[in-house]
């Protein structure tokens, strides 16, 4: 079934993928690095993500799943190959996989299961930006591990976005990720008038995880999607 995305949406779809059986749709490269995973569980998960994301490019583009071909970056970040203007991104954590479509932008969405950090706070004094830092370690240790993930997925899809993955020097920009704070870019480089030229999102999802999206330019409307509407 075709899915229509509107230029001015971004569709998130929020799916647990290792729970299904999926056709047989992957390419023998896609297989073979399912394989090298060391445990049972992950090869499966994997390749069920991956699986996923082909039925679901194949719904946008109208084609079939496995005649899909991908092409990288430099730094490993898939786009469709050919001339199309969707883009897309994937993230999956704790058993949960999110994935991110739009037209005409490129895009960057994580997600993180909200879990106990050891270290916490070592963990913020390396990758965070000092005022980050300072906001983090004044917390409660009950606010804490919520408002890590809030932060760290914050920064994970504007790199994702950029396709700079982790090269890009995550404590080179500020993002808020207090409870009551709009998500958003305090500044990019040091730039305010950076970070005006991007958009970032928190995401609604499971109450177990938090997420984000981020791409560049104006707001556009985000459409949540689930199991029930990848089946139809």
């Amino acid at each position: 079934m075709y899915t229509r995305l509107d230029s001015r949406e971004i569709h998130v779809w929020q799916l647990a993928p290792g729970d299904w059986e999926l056709p047989d749709v992957l390419s023998a490269d896609e297989k073979q690095r399912a394989a090298r995973l060391v445990f049972e569980k992950d090869r499966r998960f994997h390749a069920a993500c991956r699986g996923a994301l082909r039925m679901l490019l194949g719904r946008y583009l109208e084609i079939r799943a496995e005649d899909i071909e991908f092409v990288y970056s430099g730094n490993g970040k898939p786009r469709v190959a050919g001339e199309t203007d969707l883009r897309f991104n994937v993230s999956h954590s704790g058993g949960m996989a999110v994935f991110a479509f739009t037209l005409g932008c490129d895009l960057g969405v994580d997600v993180e299961l909200v879990r106990p950090v050891p270290e916490i706070n070592n963990i913020a004094r390396r990758f965070f930006c000092p005022e980050e830092c300072s906001q983090l370690v004044a917390m409660t240790s009950e606010e804490k591990p919520a408002a890590f993930f809030r932060c760290w997925t914050r920064k994970e899809a504007y790199i994702k976005a950029t396709g700079d993955g982790l090269s890009a020097p995550l404590d080179q920009f500020r993002v808020t990720f207090g409870a009551a704070e709009k998500a958003e870019f305090v500044h990019i480089n040091h730039s305010r008038e950076e970070a005006a030229r991007w958009t970032l999102r928190n995401l609604s999802l499971d109450s177990r995880y938090v997420g984000a999206l981020a791409h560049l330019g104006t707001p556009k409307e985000v459409r949540h999607l689930g199991s029930d509407a990848f089946w139809t």
